[in-house]
């Protein structure tokens, strides 16, 4: 079995030889607990040093959680690999009226707004591995609504035309909103961390950033795009005519018609189950945008009943193939299954802080919990294939310790590793993987 103490080992230049004996103990007790993950249930689960005030007093203190999970997962990031940058956001339901944070946020498990408190995870994501590798967790902070001053309208017949003194409004230099503002500064601190060994080239994210002012947000930091839009999103073609010589040239061509998109787009086409599925690539342009978009588009067509729908993504590189870009999109869901791992097993749905820093620590320490899950299962192959085969290993070692603790006498030194796999079976999901 991967001693854990050996896999923190090489957070020893992040963390006071203090913190990482504490980050020891509550790893192992967090691996093998059961019921409610919270600083209470913690301790009663911790070997000799864990006490509640110990964990209380590791809650308090003050580091980075993205140089933790960046030590962490470094090892299982090639240098050849294709690494995105993807940002999500997860609803915890939460009650009472002192929570750090607490307000009424969307949650698309209940379809409406819900008491709790909203995050945001920034994650690298590993094409090759298919992996995502969560590095940060931030509450998001609701913006106040600006409601606009009434301003009496004069009486009598506006003017026609632009009012004097106006200027006029580019989209290539956007005023970000508040909540695009805090993003960069983010982004930047994790490139700067990450530094030259690996070059994260797209950020991912859903449509509710798939606009202009994020491409302006990205440009800066050398990122590209790659995003949503509205299954009925007004694009058009670029104009191909020739300059008239007069005024300014033409960007807009003639309506995107995606019920007749011309052949020559075609990227691909297949037919299964009675549904005909063509993808299509185009270089689009968008009035809110300020430059022309790689736009892949999937309809899908029932030819019994003759109802069609379709997908619309883009990115903001040109060059970037359809094939890769459906590709690296899909693979941004990879978040998904750490916020479901993280409040299943490691305690971003259970932990009862209400402090701002306790707060951040439990929310931290949930996804970390996720990269050392993962990194505990690609060392052994005895638990390789679920958490539940890993944490019935860490269970059974817990319990095989405390046995041990209560014999007369001290036992053989591999007794323990000797029954231990026996043990571990009797919680287990999956059939061992056999080692060649």
């Amino acid at each position: 079995m991967s001693d854990i103490n050996t896999v923190l080992l090489c957070l020893s230049t992040v963390l006071s030889s203090t913190n990482l004996d504490r980050l020891q103990l509550i790893s192992y007790a967090l691996l093998a607990m059961d019921g409610r993950v919270t600083m209470l249930g913690i301790s009663r689960w911790t070997e000799k040093g864990g006490s509640y005030r110990t964990i209380q007093r590791f809650f308090k203190q003050t580091f980075s959680w993205c140089r933790l999970n960046w030590y962490l997962i470094t090892g299982y990031l090639s240098d050849d690999d294709v690494i995105l940058i993807a940002k999500d956001e997860t609803t915890v339901t939460k009650s009472g009226q002192h929570t750090y944070g607490l307000g009424r946020y969307f949650s698309s498990i209940f379809n409406r707004a819900i008491p709790g408190l909203s995050f945001f995870t920034l994650s690298l994501i590993s094409v090759k591995r298919r992996q995502s590798f969560p590095l940060v967790i931030e509450p998001v902070a609701k913006e106040e609504e600006e409601q606009p001053a009434k301003t009496a309208s004069p009486k009598g017949k506006k003017k026609p035309g632009r009012p004097k003194g106006s200027r006029h409004k580019t989209q290539s230099t956007p005023e970000l909103s508040a909540r695009l503002l805090w993003t960069p500064a983010l982004l930047r601190n994790l490139l700067k961390l990450i530094g030259t060994r690996l070059k994260p080239v797209y950020f991912v994210y859903d449509s509710a950033w798939g606009n202009n002012d994020c491409i302006a947000m990205l440009k800066p930091l050398e990122l590209k795009l790659i995003s949503k839009r509205r299954h009925d999103a007004a694009l058009g073609f670029p104009d191909e005519g020739k300059y008239s010589g007069r005024g300014a040239p033409r960007k807009y061509g003639d309506k995107v018609n995606y019920a007749d998109m011309p052949d020559r787009y075609r990227k691909y086409s297949e037919v299964t189950l009675g549904i005909l599925t063509p993808i299509y690539q185009i270089k689009a342009r968008h009035k809110r945008f300020a430059q022309s978009l790689n736009v892949v588009i999937i309809r899908k067509t029932n030819l019994k009943t003759g109802k069609t729908t379709q997908v619309i993504w883009f990115s903001s590189d040109l060059e970037l193939a359809w094939d890769k870009l459906i590709d690296y999109y899909r693979l941004r869901f990879q978040i998904e299954f750490n916020f479901r791992d993280a409040k299943q097993f490691w305690g971003l749905e259970d932990f009862m802080n209400v402090g701002q820093t306790q707060i951040h620590h439990a929310t931290n320490l949930s996804m970390f919990m996720v990269n050392l899950s993962y990194v505990l299962r690609q060392q052994t192959p005895f638990f390789s294939r679920s958490i539940l085969d890993l944490k019935a290993w860490f269970k059974a070692d817990k319990y095989v310790r405390e046995i041990l603790k209560l014999l007369p006498q001290s036992a053989d030194l591999n007794f323990n590793d000797r029954i231990l796999p026996d043990i571990a079976q009797l919680g287990r999901i999956n059939t061992p993987v056999e080692v060649g």
